[in-house]
C-alpha cells in the first residue's frame, strides 16, 4: 500500500470532550495514516467539506453528547449529496446498542464504544480501505 490512508477525525456539535478523538488520531498517525483533526464543535457541513477538500478515505466522528441519531444521519446525507458515497463514515462514543444497530443499518460503518482497542480501530480502517478504496 503505497498511498497513505487519509482520515478526518471530528468532534461534532457541542460536545467539548476531545481526549478520545485525540487518542484515536494519534493511534492512526502512529499506524502510518494521514489524519486531519478538525477540532471541537464542528457542524456536519464543516466535517463533510473537510473530507471533500482533503480527499479522505474515511471520516471518524467522536460523539459523547447523545446527538448520534442526528449527527450521523446528517453526515451520511451530506456525504451522498457531495459524492462521497465511497468514503467510510465510522465513529465512536457512548451509543446505546439499539442505536448502534440502527446507525449501521443506515450505512454507518463500525461504531466503537469506550474501551475499544486502538489496534482494532487501526485494523478495521486498514481492512476497509484495502477492500473498498484501493481497487
Amino acid at each position: 500500500m503505497d498511498r497513505k490512508i487519509r482520515v478526518v477525525i471530528a468532534k461534532a456539535g457541542l460536545d467539548g470532550h476531545d481526549r478520545g478523538a485525540k487518542v484515536i488520531a494519534a493511534a492512526l498517525r502512529d499506524a502510518g495514516m494521514e489524519v486531519i483533526y478538525t477540532g471541537l464543535r464542528k457542524t456536519p457541513e464543516m466535517i463533510v467539506e473537510a473530507a471533500l477538500q482533503e480527499d479522505v478515505d474515511a471520516i471518524g466522528i467522536s460523539l459523547l453528547s447523545g446527538a448520534h441519531m442526528t449527527v450521523f444521519p446528517r453526515i451520511l446525507s451530506l456525504m451522498k449529496e457531495k459524492g462521497l458515497g465511497n468514503v467510510l463514515l465510522f465513529g465512536g462514543g457512548i451509543i446505546p446498542d439499539q442505536d448502534l444497530k440502527t446507525l449501521k443499518s443506515m450505512g454507518v460503518g463500525e461504531l466503537f464504544t469506550p474501551g475499544a482497542s486502538t489496534i482494532d480501530i487501526v485494523n478495521y480502517l486498514k481492512d476497509w480501505v484495502s477492500k473498498n478504496r484501493l481497487q
